[in-house]
This record gives structure tokens, C-alpha cells and sequence, in this order.
């Protein structure tokens, strides 16, 4: 009679089973400060509307010239907890904690706002704008915070657009509206804008989620070529984006960070179930 074989159970089910026997509520692995220039340092960050707290003591450290993907659910605190890193709540929303750089506490109440904002550049979701020539949208916050010349403010000019990679496509038509722009162009313009006040660190907020296909390919070029001088730190419902383009990932789920750690190590290898889940596509 023949003798009936027991299948071998899967190395990815065993794998599995590794990882879910420590199952911990959360993991974060940080850049060690004594290996790795850190940029900004998010210590024990909590927002609050009103009552509600929407960020929940986040602790944080970003590496120097990298990029940082922050993904998570709609609702999860990601945009909430970017828009702190430079001010962008005041008036709306209370923060403490404290946010590191160059050792000096950006959340203190004495710190210059328009200086933290220089120093830490910011893109939102939607191309904006301003209803100016492509050249004015460039030199504008340069002109209402310091005295430049012409050669110098052509110069800015022509950098920041070379840095977007948009400098090719709009140099002979500087004075054109920018609203005549396409969305990638817009959005390129933008990042431009921010690049001219000469920014340490480039936050991004969904930059590229209303872009088409080719669009979102050439931001992200752009991005991957940025961070040879800047430090990037992106909020992105984009899987896919986040595995193509970030050094660090950050698994934001009701207003806390549940893992953080290299992106490679979030998507081949999580150390938290619910992270597994969400990059998987069994969260819900």
C-alpha cells in the first residue's frame, strides 16, 4: 500500500511564524546618531485639536540626504505629524514635544517661524501656484524677506529650475503665466520655489497624487536626484512609491508610528503584524 507523503509547510509560512511569535505592538530602528548624520529628530510629538489627540508621542530621527516615506490609512496622522516639522500647524492645531535641529528646539515659542520655514521647505499635495510668471513664482518669497540683485535673483532662478528639472523646458518663457503649466510642470515649479530659499530638508505632502503616470515617474527622478544635497521626508499613499524611492519607511496607524525602520526591511521582512498587513493589502 502506498505510503501517503506530508507536504512540507512553506518557508514563507514559517517565516511568518517567526515574525508573528514576538508580534510587538510597535518597532522603531532608528539612524544610529554615531554612524549617521541625522537631520531633524522628532522627540515624544504629540498634536491635539481641541481634546483630540491626533498625533501620539511620535519619536522620529531622519537621516541626513535621504529619503523618509511616511505611509499609513487615510486619517492615520502622517500629513498631520509632517506639518509639524515646520510650523505649518501653528494657529490650527497645539504641538508639543520637541523637534531637533541643528540643536535647537523648532516647537520652542521663541524660535523666528519664516526661518524654521526657510530652512525646512515644503510641496503639498496640489500643485499651487502662485498667479505670477514662472520667474516671479521663484523670486517672490526671496524679495519679500531680503534685498537681491537682478544677476543674483536670475541666477536662483535658473538653479532652482535646473534642480526641479524644469529649467530645459521653460527657460525661453519665464514670463509666462505659470498657471499655463501642465500639473507635473506645476508641481516641478513648486519644488522650485522651494528650493530657492536654499532648504535643508524638502517636506513633501502627497506630491505626486495628482499627477499622471509619466508625471509621477519624472518627480521622482527629481526627488532621487535632490537628495544627493537635501534630506526629503515624504507622505505617500503609494506603496509602490515608497519601495521605489525611500531609504526609511515610517507605518503611521491612528496618529502613532507602529514601525519605522529601512524601507527594504518594511516590505520584505516587517516586524509588527499590522505593518505586514497594511503592506500586504490585508489591512482594512
Amino acid at each position: 500500500m502506498a505510503r501517503t507523503r506530508k507536504s512540507k509547510p512553506s518557508l514563507v509560512k514559517n517565516i511568518k511564524k517567526i515574525i508573528n511569535l514576538d508580534n510587538p505592538d510597535s518597532y522603531i530602528s532608528e539612524p544610529d546618531p554615531s554612524k549617521h548624520e541625522l537631520a531633524l529628530k522628532a522627540e515624544n510629538v504629540s498634536v491635539f485639536y481641541d481634546e483630540n489627540e491626533a498625533i501620539k508621542s511620535v519619536n522620529l530621527a531622519f537621516e541626513r540626504f535621504k529619503i523618509t516615506t511616511l505611509i499609513g490609512a487615510s486619517g492615520s496622522g502622517k500629513s498631520t505629524f509632517i506639518r509639524s516639522l515646520n510650523r505649518m500647524n501653528d494657529g490650527i492645531a497645539r504641538v508639543s514635544g520637541k523637534i531637533m535641529y541643528r540643536g535647537l528646539d523648532l516647537n520652542s515659542p521663541d524660535v523666528d517661524v519664516y526661518e524654521v520655514r526657510r530652512h525646512i521647505g515644503m510641496v503639498f499635495q496640489m500643485p499651487n501656484p502662485f498667479a505670477k510668471s514662472i520667474y516671479n513664482n521663484i523670486t517672490f518669497a526671496l524679495t519679500q524677506r531680503g534685498k537681491y540683485s537682478k544677476e543674483q535673483l536670475d541666477e536662483i532662478v535658473e538653479s532652482s529650475l535646473k534642480q526641479a528639472a524644469l529649467w530645459d523646458q521653460v527657460k525661453d518663457d519665464l514670463n509666462k503665466s505659470a498657471l499655463e503649466l501642465s500639473g507635473g510642470q506645476a508641481q516641478r515649479l513648486v519644488i522650485a520655489r522651494a528650493l530657492a530659499l536654499k532648504p535643508d530638508i524638502l517636506l513633501m505632502d502627497e506630491p505626486t497624487s495628482a499627477l499622471d503616470p509619466k508625471s509621477i515617474m519624472q518627480i521622482e527622478e527629481t526627488m532621487m536626484e535632490l537628495k544627493k544635497k537635501y534630506t526629503i521626508i515624504i507622505v505617500t499613499h503609494n506603496l509602490q512609491q515608497a519601495a521605489r524611492i525611500g531609504d526609511y519607511t515610517a507605518f503611521f496607524h491612528l496618529g502613532k508610528v507602529i514601525e519605522y525602520d529601512l524601507t527594504r526591511k518594511i516590505f520584505t521582512r516587517p516586524k509588527v503584524k499590522l505593518t505586514d498587513d497594511y503592506v500586504s493589502g490585508n489591512f482594512g
